[in-house]
């Protein structure tokens, strides 16, 4: 394309290009580049135009060449698929006609801030220094699946909206970012697609608004981040989808409202994560899933439970901030799959670590309480039993209290009608206490019960002091078996 063909927007563009200066339409700082209908002519500039100039612009000597404007219309397809491109390309405030297409092209830095289009095409680009979409609107679908960006990715105050897309609306599969996804404030509608990304820093999507209802607001199944993924102070309507991913730092959603009424809200099964923070936040509606997840603290405040959890196989060191028992037990009721044995198992585990030993042994009473309800009418009924007896081993002394109550119920019916003796010259003096005892208590003899022998409604009074002495012992017994078994 030869100088003489071009406009005079498009020569100032090109003569500024060899030297690297800035050519700036704007006729104001806050001008809104989607209203860039009333742009005349000498804003307006052919895609071909910038692409010729990228490919094979003019150089001068000691100078850095550069492709940077503002607030220009930029008319036709801006294609640059494939190309390798050595200059830094700055198109910020602009108004594109048609989506930039950059598939498999080589750029050294992409910098589309404060511009409106209508998408973007740029799957497999490869980005040397950073890649800005800083306050862009995209009205179509921005695909940047598989992308190489060594540096950052900027979508601090962004906005997709694509309403009716039946794909992801952002598309950033397979991409990996050498530094940080930096998105704080970002809008989309539809769906975000992370799957199988890398960022070798932070994810920052604090106060970020992404809407979805009823489908994946943000998909991100085996997303790797090396640092924090912070979703602060947002509202995402739509699922959260990271089965498989793996956060080092802290997963913090804090502050943030997660809605997907009739599912979970929080899909985070056989994920890895260094600390996932769940706090201060309105009650998340829809289920919190984290299903085989492995954490090293789990930051869970009590009010931002939501009413189904799915914790099976769940694993964490620390439990944070200390609560007693009797308020992080009906999370685990609130189980979508029932009685999980290894869930209590968790939580006992995470106070003993602390050492409330008696917050440990009340979730260890309400894990066999729960198990009750499992079991046939005859488990039923010998739990319940072991329950009101002992508490399951967990009470010991209840045990002694009932003991005593039996000790002083015995000791006054046979005091008051004491028992003949089965052979007088033989028989020891009486002793209504040491003679309950020896009903009660099946290990121990005193030379009572085998001497006399009570008639009538004292006899079934002593049938019912053996019984209950046995069973008695085999619930402590039972009991003390457990927890020593536990420790």
């Amino acid at each position: 394309m030869e100088i003489d063909d071009l406009t005079a927007a498009e020569e100032r563009v090109w003569r500024a290009f060899p030297r690297g200066e800035a050519v700036d339409f704007r006729e104001a700082p806050d001008e809104d580049p989607a209203e860039a209908e009333r742009w005349g002519p000498e804003r307006t500039l052919r895609a071909e135009v910038l692409r010729t100039l990228l490919l094979d612009g003019p150089r001068q000597d000691g100078e850095i060449a550069s492709l940077s404007l503002a607030g220009a219309r930029i008319t036709g397809r801006l294609d640059l698929q494939y190309a390798t491109i050595d200059h830094p390309v700055r198109l910020r405030h602009c108004r594109f006609e048609q989506a930039p297409r950059c598939y498999a092209a080589r750029l050294r830095e992409f910098n589309l801030s404060e511009s409106a289009l209508p998408g973007l095409v740029a799957h497999a680009v490869q980005v040397d220094g950073v890649l800005r979409l800083t306050r862009a609107r995209c009205h179509g679908v921005v695909r940047l699946g598989g992308a190489r960006i060594a540096g950052s990715l900027y979508l601090e105050g962004a906005e997709v909206d694509v309403p009716d897309a039946e794909e992801p609306v952002l598309q950033l599969n397979q991409a990996a970012v050498g530094a940080d996804l930096w998105a704080p404030g970002l809008r989309t509608r539809g769906q975000i697609r992370l799957n199988g990304a890398t960022v070798a820093g932070s994810v920052n999507l604090n106060e970020a608004r992404l809407r979805h209802p009823g489908h994946a607001a943000l998909d991100a199944e085996t997303f790797a981040v090396e640092g924090d993924l912070l979703v602060r102070h947002a509202e995402v309507r739509g699922w959260v989808g990271l089965r498989g991913a793996r956060v080092a730092g802290r997963l913090d959603l804090s502050y943030t409202l997660l809605s997907n009424p009739g599912s979970s809200a929080l899909r985070a099964g056989s994920t890895t994560i260094g600390e996932l923070w769940l706090r201060k936040g309105p009650p998340m509606e829809g289920a919190l899933n984290l299903r085989r997840a492995q954490l090293e603290v789990l930051l869970l405040e009590t009010g931002s439970v939501p009413q189904e959890v799915l914790l099976g196989d769940l694993t964490y060191t620390s439990l944070i901030p200390h609560e007693p028992a009797e308020r992080r037990l009906p999370m685990l009721e609130r189980e979508r799959d029932g009685y999980v044995p290894h869930a209590y198992e968790q939580l006992t585990a995470a106070y003993r670590r602390v050492g409330d030993d008696h917050a440990a042994r009340l979730v260890q009473l309400a894990k066999q309480r729960r198990h009750r309800h499992t079991l046939p009418w005859y488990g039923r009924l010998w739990g319940l039993v072991q329950d009101v007896t002992v508490g399951y081993g967990f009470r010991p002394l209840r045990a002694a209290g009932w003991l005593l109550s039996l000790l002083a119920l015995g000791s006054v019916a046979y005091g008051l009608h004491p028992p003949q003796p089965l052979k007088a010259d033989e028989a020891p003096p009486f002793d209504p206490v040491f003679y309950t005892l020896d009903l009660l208590l099946p290990v121990i003899s005193f030379g009572q019960d085998a001497a006399f022998a009570p008639r009538g409604g004292y006899q079934v009074l002593a049938h019912v002091l053996v019984l209950t002495g046995w069973i008695l012992a085999t619930t402590v017994i039972a009991g003390v078996t457990r927890t020593v078994s536990r420790q």
